[in-house]
């Protein structure tokens, strides 16, 4: 039988553009949420009940 050896070389990345990805992922979560967050304040503001409870 032959033995196979595998060596892999770390692949590098810029830390700008790993940089750049991670914001651009974290911008839509966010934005929903801030939509989240302001519609139920304006809910719990005016007094709104429903599915609330």
């Amino acid at each position: 039988m032959s033995d196979v050896v595998r060596i892999a070389a770390p692949i590098r990345s810029s830390t700008a553009s790993s940089r750049q990805s991670k914001q651009s992922d974290f911008v839509p979560v966010a934005i929903f949420s801030g939509i989240g967050l302001l519609v139920s304040l304006i809910a719990v503001l005016t007094g709104v009940q429903g599915v609330w409870f």
